[in-house]
């Protein structure tokens, strides 16, 4: 499922051709995805002009001049494209996502400037709902939502209180949206690595420097993904068709079996699995 910043790079992918410009014509082309699709969906798209795209956690946030947000999850396989009838390509350029089927095109947009966007999503995890944007903290989805990993309010000290007395995993309570938002199993697996923590450790006993420590290393891990456009795996891709390359840089995740990359240790990477979900860990780095 991708996480933060996989939606941040889909983020960046649409705000040039849909901040600022018209929805001319929204179209859903069946009735649900995850859930129903809000009552008048098209008719309050269509005409409305997208001022502004956010992201907070894992949501794609469209802020319409109508007063109303169009909040959109990704799902497991949901995607995004830019579609365009002439698109300038220079020396160089590529796309080598996979191409997606038109069956799986469930939500179509049609932008002022003759710009398409389209949602295709073939397992129909992801969804869409809109929301008066002056009642954004009372929608369920966003509230009780955590910090941004990348913000100033995610620290080492917060982070110690936030876990204080959990008897949880410490892989667990980092999966906790309401400790901090948009993290995911991946880049969980990732930061721990970084931090020499065990993802079975009593997320209670973080004490100061370990949390400090682990702060910083998810902060570094959210800011390098991001740079790297996140991380291809099975189906993510980028608005503009591009994969993200995070993954040629993984240090634990997926790496089953392989020698931990730390210089003179030699252990295997280890995998088990913890509330359904595979962790990678390296059993000599991690305490």
């Amino acid at each position: 499922m991708p996480e933060l910043p996989e939606v941040e790079t889909v983020r960046k992918g649409l705000a040039p051709v849909m901040e600022g410009r018209l929805i001319e014509r929204a179209e859903n082309r069946r009735p649900d995805l995850r859930f129903p699709f809000p009552d008048g969906f098209v008719e309050r798209l269509s005409g409305a002009r997208v001022e502004r795209l956010d992201r907070r956690a894992k949501y794609l946030l469209m802020r319409l001049d109508s007063g109303e947000t169009l909040l959109s999850h990704l799902g497991m396989s949901g995607r995004f494209t830019v579609q365009q009838s002439e698109v300038a390509l220079k020396p160089g350029d590529f796309v080598h996502a996979p191409p997606t089927s038109e069956k799986h095109d469930h939500v179509v947009f049609d932008m002022e400037g003759d710009v398409r966007i389209v949602f295709n999503d073939p397992r129909r995890f992801g969804f869409m709902t809109l929301f008066a944007t002056d009642d954004e903290a009372a929608v369920p989805f966003l509230a009780g939502l955590g910090p941004e990993p990348n913000s100033n309010e995610f620290s080492g000290p917060f982070l110690q209180a936030r876990v204080k007395g959990k008897k949880a995993p410490l892989k667990a309570a980092l999966l906790d949206q309401r400790v901090v938002a948009g993290l995911g199993n991946i880049y969980v697996c990732e930061a721990l690595y970084r931090a020499g923590l065990s993802p079975r450790r009593m997320a209670g006993s973080l004490g100061p420097k370990r949390a400090e420590r682990l702060a910083l290393a998810v902060r570094q891990v959210i800011d390098e993904a991001i740079a790297a456009g996140g991380s291809s795996l099975k189906d993510f891709a980028s608005a503009d068709g591009e994969l993200g390359y995070f993954q040629h840089t993984f240090r634990t995740y997926g790496r089953e079996g392989e020698t931990c990359v730390t210089p003179d240790c030699g252990s295997k990477i280890e995998r088990i699995v913890q509330s359904g979900r595979s962790t990678f860990f390296c059993p000599t780095c991690q305490r």
